[in-house]
């Protein structure tokens, strides 16, 4: 099951974010997904068993969803077809070579929450959970 693995990567890119960022726990993360990847539901399934155990443990998956867009080099602009497989120009009719959007996967935000560790016992008290927000962040 490649989505596992999809997941799997997703949580190790996570948790090197937050502990670069010094954060204890990742409380959310946000993906773009082409439609065309199909494995939406399937990576919301494997999220859950992927985080655990793991700085992400608990953390929200938000999929946003990219539409498919094709070029059509006969009319020299981008459009979306009307079906989701049918690639063709929806007003020329003719088949397009390229595909722009549709494919990817992007890690859009990483929330992470700070905090003081309780496994080091010479730590200041607990302090309430400050959140921050990682945009654009690439390993």
């Amino acid at each position: 099951m490649h989505e596992l693995t999809l997941a799997n990567s997703l949580v190790e890119l996570a948790c090197d974010c937050a502990r670069r960022n010094g954060a204890l726990r990742v409380s959310s993360i946000t993906i773009r997904l082409g439609v065309l990847c199909g494995i939406s539901r399937a990576l919301y399934f494997c999220f859950e068993p992927a985080s655990r155990g793991t700085r992400c443990e608990g953390a929200s998956l938000t999929i946003i969803e990219s539409p498919v867009r094709v070029f059509c080099e006969n009319c020299n602009e981008t459009k979306t077809p009307r079906t989701l497989y049918n690639l063709r120009c929806p007003d020329c009719g003719r088949p397009t070579l390229r595909v722009l959007s549709g494919r990817e996967m992007d890690l859009v935000a990483i929330e992470v929450q700070d905090g003081v560790s309780s496994q080091f016992p010479d730590a200041s008290p607990a302090r309430a959970p400050q959140t921050r927000s990682t945009t654009g962040t690439t390993p």
